[in-house]
């Protein structure tokens, strides 16, 4: 009897660590604070795009590699849950047009963990995202 519930104990702990943890929707400040991009459904995946940029009144909305303005541009792609409580897909470097894998998940105090990297995570660089909590104009200024 005892072996049984030593084996389920570990089955509940098992599916416990395989469950996303949750979905980090919402408006984040990135890390530089110089963005904040909004995560969102897109189909089954989440998505991000740029919402707000810091910058000064009447300067240019900064454009992409391509001359495309960075406000509404998609830069986080494909991300679905994994089984250790992550999500995976990808980011785009909006300047180089560079894309890399994407891990993201939200810490136990509420921050955005990005995870950056090409190939294997161990060799990549996380940010810490927070949630935006200011406000945006009509022309993507962060105010």
């Amino acid at each position: 009897m005892i072996s049984i519930a030593i084996a389920f104990a570990l089955d509940v702990g098992a599916v416990a660590r395989e469950m996303p943890t949750a979905a980090p929707l919402g408006r984040w400040t990135t890390a530089n604070r110089g963005g904040v991009i909004e995560i969102g459904w897109c189909g089954a995946t989440l998505c991000g795009r740029i919402v707000g940029i810091a910058r000064l009144p009447g300067e240019p909305i900064p454009t992409d590699y391509q001359g495309r303005s960075q406000c509404g541009l998609t830069i986080i792609t494909d991300e679905s849950p994994t089984r250790d409580g992550t999500w995976l897909g990808h980011i785009t470097d909006p300047r180089s047009g560079k894309k890399y894998q994407a891990e993201l998940w939200v810490d136990d105090a509420g921050r955005l963990k990005l995870r950056g990297f090409v190939a294997v995570p161990l060799l990549g660089e996380t940010e810490t995202w927070r949630r935006f909590t200011g406000r945006l104009t009509a022309d993507c200024r962060v105010v």
